[in-house]
């Protein structure tokens, strides 16, 4: 089984059946959306059709614009199109992230050189919504202690899965400096990687950075090739 083979597989098996505090929950594209699974899979098999190590990229887990529709990190359905030839017919989705890791991408070499040499998924790899005064709205595992807790084990099986793929552990890029912090925190329990190498998160830098996103993408490129 190639590599494309192995994260379908990993993907068409995702299930979260723990519990989770009342205004929490979790969507699953690959059972909610009969189209995210089609595209999911026409992804992999374009860029992932080999038996080749990548390097690993950690985000938070997926939002709703992006994984949580096309079922591929950081990629909104606009990206999966204009940058991967990929068309979702029955969504239309904007995620300012997939702006920019796909202008990062694009400065690295395009998409095919880029995930010929890196794989990004999340710890928690499916995405977690809140109820608020406003609806429901995208959250992290990490904003509630008790959401993390709940979820903690199901991050750790997933990690060991993600390596299982045929990754590189001897060093880990997380994004966004809290979900390292907590990343680390996994680490030392259970010695995923040998060193964590931390990014800003593509959010942060979209909506607090954007005026410095260039030195950004250099940043990026930079520490990647490391």
């Amino acid at each position: 089984m190639n590599f494309a083979e192995k994260v379908i597989n990993f993907n068409g098996n995702l299930k979260y059946s723990g519990k989770l505090p009342k205004e929490f929950q979790v969507l699953n594209p690959y059972l909610d959306h009969p189209e995210t699974m089609d595209v999911m899979q026409k992804f992999y098999r374009k860029y992932y059709n080999d038996s080749g190590q990548r390097k690993f990229i950690l985000g938070i887990n997926p939002g709703r614009n992006g994984a949580g529709t096309t079922g591929i990190p950081f990629t909104d359905t606009k990206r999966l199109k204009s940058e991967c030839g990929i068309e979702m017919k029955s969504a239309r989705t904007h995620e300012i992230s997939s702006v920019f890791v796909y202008e990062m991408i694009a400065a690295f070499g395009g998409a095919e050189k880029f995930y010929k040499e890196f794989y990004i998924n999340s710890p928690f790899p499916l995405a977690i919504l809140r109820y608020t005064k406003n609806g429901w709205l995208n959250a992290n595992y990490y904003d509630d202690r008790q959401l993390f807790e709940a979820v903690k084990p199901f991050m750790k099986e997933s990690l060991k899965k993600h390596i299982a793929l045929g990754l590189d552990v001897s060093q880990v890029f997380v994004l966004g400096k809290k979900n390292a912090d907590f990343i680390s925190k996994l680490n030392k329990e259970e010695n995923f990687f040998d060193k964590i190498a931390v990014l800003e998160h593509p959010r942060y830098i979209q909506q607090y950075k954007s005026k410095e996103k260039d030195l950004y993408i250099d940043k990026y490129i930079s520490v990647l090739k490391t």
